[in-house]
């Protein structure tokens, strides 16, 4: 039986499998993206799938500290539209 590779979210704390979360990676070149195979090279951080998770990593600024980067609106907004889609199909 294989271990499933559990990942944190930043803006609950609660661990989940990595499969069910979302992944958000500063790519070398300074781009912030979401990861859809989890293999894009960068800095990740994980979040889940959920609206009330990316408010609050939105409000304490997770997302920005585990990136090591600054985020401006239009980068939490086009992160918002990922979220609310991948909250639909689940």
């Amino acid at each position: 039986m294989r271990k499933v590779p559990l990942r944190q979210c930043v803006g609950c704390q609660e661990q989940k499998p990595k499969r069910s979360m979302l992944r958000i990676v500063l790519t070398p070149d300074g781009v912030v993206q979401v990861d859809q195979s989890g293999k894009v090279a960068g800095r990740g951080a994980y979040i889940c799938a959920s609206r009330s998770c990316f408010d609050i990593a939105r409000k304490r600024k997770a997302l920005e500290r585990a990136l090591k980067i600054q985020l401006g609106n239009e980068v939490y907004e086009c992160l918002l539209g990922v979220v609310e889609k991948n909250e639909q199909d689940n």
